[in-house]
């Protein structure tokens, strides 16, 4: 079932949803300036077989509207847009799983709407801003400064097959060195998606998007949903150490480390993921 959700007047979200109406709600929350094909075909797969399971485009992303500069949002709105699926689809509660900012959005909504997530997972995302302190552990590494200065890169306008290569070399990047590589597996993802998208351009709306709203990490300490945290070892932008702190923080979690995963989601990972997201969700299922 594909959808478009408005969020706000002149705003709409394309939506996807797979399996089963009445079966439990799982819904999968991407990073910042990527769509949510980005969430692998074959994931969605092996979750549907006995949940609903949703992924969808963010503002600015993919088939979703574009309008930034005449419709500004800040990053908690990215979070309210969420439940504003969850509403439009008619599910009063969910498995939500977050990459990336995906989890950061995912921990926001663990402070501020736990009643609306039957669990929660965050992958490759340190905790929020405000998060006591541990002995002995750092909330967030420090991010390889040759990533930071590659990014600085990412809005400058290519022709479209330029602007592939970049995004294959970003994925290539972020992938981590112990898994190999299938450059072609993330060329036809990014083809797919500017063929979904109808333009090759990446927005520059989330680096805008006030994120203040998210310095919520005080109250993580607080939150009784069970949370997976899933540790990335390969991840140059959110190394297990980030994992580690926050699975430390949350008082009803799970640490589970995907071997060679690093801040991507190859079809080789697939199998390890799935395995994780559904022994998490299965265990926490209301009987």
């Amino acid at each position: 079932m594909e959808r478009f959700v408005e969020v706000a007047e002149g705003v709409s979200l394309w939506v996807e949803a797979h399996g089963p109406e009445d079966a439990p709600a799982i819904l999968l929350i991407m990073g910042s300036t990527v769509s949510g094909l980005v969430w692998p075909d074959e994931l969605v797969e092996a979750l549907a077989r006995r949940h609903r399971v949703i992924r969808y485009d963010h503002r600015d992303t993919g088939a979703s509207t574009w309008a930034f500069d005449t419709v500004p949002y800040s990053a908690t709105r990215m979070a309210e847009d969420a439940l504003a699926i969850l509403d439009a689809l008619g599910v009063q509660r969910a498995h939500v799983v977050g990459l990336s900012l995906g989890g950061v959005l995912v921990q926001w909504l663990l402070v501020a709407h736990p009643e609306r997530l039957l669990s929660a997972t965050v992958i490759g995302a340190p905790a929020l801003d405000g998060a006591p302190a541990l002995d002995g552990m750092t909330a967030r590494a420090p991010i390889d400064p040759r990533l930071f200065e590659f990014w600085r890169h990412m809005f400058e306008p290519r022709e479209r097959e330029a602007q592939i290569e970049w995004r294959v070399e970003n994925w290539r990047r972020l992938h981590g060195a112990v898994l190999p590589f299938d450059a072609e597996e993330f060329r036809a993802l990014e083809r797919r998606i500017i063929a979904h998208a109808g333009r090759h351009d990446t927005s520059t709306a989330h680096a805008r998007a006030d994120p203040s709203g998210l310095a919520r990490g005080a109250e993580l300490a607080h939150v009784t949903v069970p949370t997976l945290v899933i540790a990335t070892p390969e991840d140059p932008t959110n190394p297990e150490s980030n994992a580690r702190f926050l699975a430390r923080t949350l008082p009803r979690s799970t640490l589970v480390t995907i071997d060679g995963m690093g801040h991507s989601v190859p079809r080789a990972v697939v199998p390890s993921l799935a395995k994780a997201l559904l022994g998490h969700i299965e265990t926490v299922a209301p009987r």
